[in-house]
């Protein structure tokens, strides 16, 4: 045989399936709109963890630039996840030789 073993591949991709896994559980990103007034955390699987909103922006009565806001800070936080795994996807893919 050339070495090329399916059943240890399929058990790197298994291992390397399980480790992703963990480390969306354990990605934790911030992102934040308006300066400041409104700040979302996410979690690598893109569960909002939290949201704070700055009393000021609340002040204002402008309910659609808060809702504008939100919206911003969500976006940017998932933005942020998808770029952290895409990150740790490359890394953990280049030891599959390229086959994928």
């Amino acid at each position: 045989m050339s070495g090329f073993n399916l059943q240890e591949m399929m058990q790197q991709a298994k291992q390397q399936a399980e480790m992703l896994q963990k480390k969306m559980e354990q990605t934790v990103v911030e992102a934040s709109a308006g300066g400041g007034s409104v700040t979302v955390k996410m979690d690598g699987r893109k569960q909002l963890l939290g949201i704070v909103i700055d009393p000021e922006a609340v002040k204002a009565g402008d309910v659609e630039m808060l809702q504008d806001l939100v919206m911003a800070a969500i976006n940017e936080a998932t933005r942020k996840v998808d770029a952290a795994m895409k990150s740790s996807l490359g890394g953990m893919l280049g030891g599959l030789g390229g086959l994928l």
